[in-house]
């Protein structure tokens, strides 16, 4: 419509016809599903699992539940189901549950179209007014959500307390005609969660001290952790009985998924500075939260989110950029060094076992990042075959990599190491770009360090392998109490 009408006469003689929120969902799910348009945008790794599975819940037009452990864009995927709605509807105006203007539920709707009839005014709300989203806490009620008495509006309108005027409605009916997404469904207590039976099923809400029914139109969708969906009992089981459809969410299934999310959401952009990130770095990064997803030390049933790599690759290029900055360098390059130096976005991300919490987080922390070199290093190179750089160490070789030192200062060091330019060239890594070099050069040896070829210590320095496993809780200076869990 070239222009929106403006009353409810001119709304009837557009043509408007009213459909249900599910069906509208539904509706233009189908369109973009003809035009081959993608869905869910920014949403990696969920293309042949997530994806396919909301689809057929919103095509069967059914309430559902993301299930996932924390970090799996849960939050993500119930607000862009706001895409799949009209970009604009008709409501009566003034109406505090988005009335249909065609077919009005509360009173003050019914009495706006019984007292001006066709020229009752007609306001037009957006897709964003249309999505209602709550975090479910322990101390939210059912006047929160569903509605309550307003003994204020009574006295100030002078309505008796049962005029459903004074009504005061909660985020449910508020939502009519949209989309309300409840997340950590589990917290919601008992008698609250009760209190969702009747729109789930019968598509109404009573509110306390009213008897009347609210016929609400909503698409209600929900998210929880499945430890407490599941284990602790905190859903009440008629409750589940009601949700359509139960969708698993899950972690990036490939380091190369894991990648491109956090391509796509760290911050590595920074005012004036020429960022440039090793591939092999980015691959260091992803890999340190896949493995400690496995590590036995962590604890699974919480799992690691894919916020880590985020934050560490972010954490990684401040680290570098503080580097350059202090070096007057006109580039930043981040190095496995400065992976060391996210130790702080790593250890506040991980709930321990009994066994991490003997060891420290800050250990498990240098563990993951040792194993994680090792498994790109495996990628490019055989430890068998460096034999000449392992020889330099073992006749007592000492080279220090500080995560502050300039390029060229790391590389006059480097260079002096035989054998270490030759796996670069090898490995097609030689590039002449002095950071770049380093980068790399950075990675051999921590590599051999991780097979335990050489020993690298916590302040950067690399030296002679130890004859033996260091011992004692955190392995000593100079050496990692690498976990049984990554190393077997």
């Amino acid at each position: 419509m070239s222009e929106r009408p403006t009353t409810l006469g001119a709304l009837r003689a557009s043509g408007y016809r009213s459909r249900s929120v599910k069906e509208e969902l539904r509706e233009n799910l189908v369109a973009k599903l003809r035009a081959g348009e993608a869905l869910f945008p920014g949403i990696v790794g969920y293309e042949d699992t997530v994806v396919p599975a909301l689809s057929n819940a919103v095509l069967a037009r059914h309430n559902f539940i993301l299930l996932g452990l924390r970090g799996q864009a849960k939050s993500r995927i119930l607000r862009q189901l706001v895409e799949l709605l009209d970009p604009e509807i008709p409501v009566l105006a003034g109406s505090e549950i988005n009335d249909d203007p065609l077919q009005p539920i509360s009173k003050y709707g019914r009495q706006l179209v019984e007292e001006q009839g066709d020229d009752a005014p007609i306001a037009w709300i957006g897709r964003d007014r249309r999505y209602v989203e709550k975090l479910a806490t322990p101390d939210v009620t059912v006047a929160d959500l569903i509605g309550d008495v307003d003994p204020i509006r009574a006295a100030r309108g002078g309505h008796l307390l049962s005029d459903e005027l004074t009504i005061h409605f909660g985020l449910l009916p508020r939502a009519n005609r949209g989309i309300f997404a409840l997340n950590e469904l589990p917290d919601l207590s008992g008698k609250v969660q009760v209190g969702l039976f009747n729109i789930l099923q019968e598509g109404d809400i009573q509110i306390k001290g009213y008897p009347v029914r609210l016929p609400l139109d909503v698409m209600l969708v929900f998210s929880a952790n499945p430890e407490d969906y599941t284990a602790r009992g905190k859903i009440i089981t008629p409750l589940k009985d009601r949700i359509g459809a139960e969708i698993l969410t899950h972690y990036p299934r490939t380091a190369e998924e894991g990648m491109e999310i956090t391509r796509q959401e760290a911050w590595v952009r920074r005012d004036g500075d020429a960022i440039e990130i090793p591939p092999f770095i980015s691959e260091v990064v992803e890999r340190v939260a896949f493995l400690a997803r496995d590590d036995k030390r962590i604890d699974r049933r919480s799992g690691v989110s894919q916020r880590m790599p985020i934050t560490v690759m972010e954490t990684t290029v401040s680290n570098a950029e503080r580097r350059a900055l202090t070096d007057g360098e006109p580039r930043v390059i981040p190095r496995v060094a400065d992976v060391y130096a996210a130790l702080p976005s790593i250890t506040g991300k991980m709930e321990l076992e009994y066994e991490g919490e003997m060891q420290g987080a800050a250990i498990i922390a240098r563990d993951l990042i040792a194993a994680a070199a090792r498994e790109v290093f495996d990628q490019l190179w055989d430890a068998d075959d460096l034999d000449t750089i392992i020889d330099y160490f073992d006749r007592g070789g000492v080279l220090q990599i500080s995560d502050i030192a300039s390029s060229d200062a790391c590389w006059q060091g480097l260079s002096a190491v035989p054998g270490l330019e030759d796996a670069l060239r090898e490995a097609d890594l030689l590039s002449g770009d002095r950071a770049m070099d380093v980068a790399a050069a950075e990675l051999v040896l921590e590599g051999l360090a991780a097979h335990r070829r050489i020993t690298r210590a916590e302040s950067g320095a690399f030296s002679r392998a130890r004859p033996e496993r260091p011992k004692g809780k955190g392995g000593g200076e100079g050496g990692y109490n690498f976990g049984k869990d990554i190393f077997g």
